[in-house]
């Protein structure tokens, strides 16, 4: 197995969180976004999967505004990504 399809397997587990809200907007990026990030970005999401649930989850659903910038960012593109999807 290559080091990219180790990582990827590593993140879609990582993805797999306590609540399914969260696995629904998280599993689908890592498959269908997750390559074509930026090394920056990468960083960013690996960054963003080792926060809390809950808090996750109320920045996911806007019910509270992420206090870091760079992870607020990925927020946002995680919730574009996938409401492309739907369209």
């Amino acid at each position: 197995m290559t080091q990219e399809r180790e990582n990827l397997a590593r993140l879609k587990w990582a993805c797999r969180r306590g609540m399914l809200e969260l696995d629904v907007l998280l599993e689908p990026f890592v498959d269908k976004h997750y390559l074509a990030l930026t090394d920056t970005q990468k960083a960013q999401f690996e960054r963003l999967l080792t926060c809390d649930d809950p808090d996750m989850f109320a920045w996911f659903m806007g019910h509270e505004s992420c206090p870091d910038p760079q992870l607020a960012a990925m927020v946002a593109l995680i919730l574009e990504r996938n409401r492309e999807q739907l369209r």
